[in-house]
């Protein structure tokens, strides 16, 4: 098994776990609701450029990503099977340090975005725009 190399390889596991995703009974039905069948190759070319960003410091995305996650109702369960989902994918295809970089990341965003979450839900102090 190889490390997580390049853009093309961050294509690789982005297209797996968010084919994963879309077929997933709990996290699908949430990401259709925001997501158009027509939306998915934009979606997913901003994913490359997030991770690529994020692995590589490419600087390719810019955006705030925690704002769509605002308002959808998503909770610790639904977290958790996007990181089961997300490491699965790693897991089936890269072994590595950015493999595991990658891993830990997603794990990072999870508690900062549910910690962000919780906060808004508990105070209501933040409205979605959406």
């Amino acid at each position: 098994m190889i490390d997580i190399r390049n853009k093309t390889d961050i294509q690789y596991f982005v297209d797996g776990f968010y084919g994963d995703i879309r077929a997933d009974n709990l996290i699908g039905p949430i990401f259709a609701s925001r997501i158009s069948e027509d939306d998915w190759p934009q979606h997913l070319d901003k994913m490359y450029r997030f991770w690529n960003t994020i692995l590589f410091g490419s600087s390719e995305y810019r955006g705030n990503p925690f704002s769509h996650h605002i308002g959808l109702g998503i909770d610790s369960v639904h977290f958790d099977r996007w990181i089961t989902l997300f490491h699965k994918n790693i897991e089936l295809y890269f072994k590595g340090d950015k493999a595991d970089e990658a891993k830990e990341r997603a794990v990072k965003m999870r508690l900062l975005f549910e910690s962000k979450l919780e906060y808004i839900k508990a105070n209501n102090t933040i409205r979605p725009i959406l």
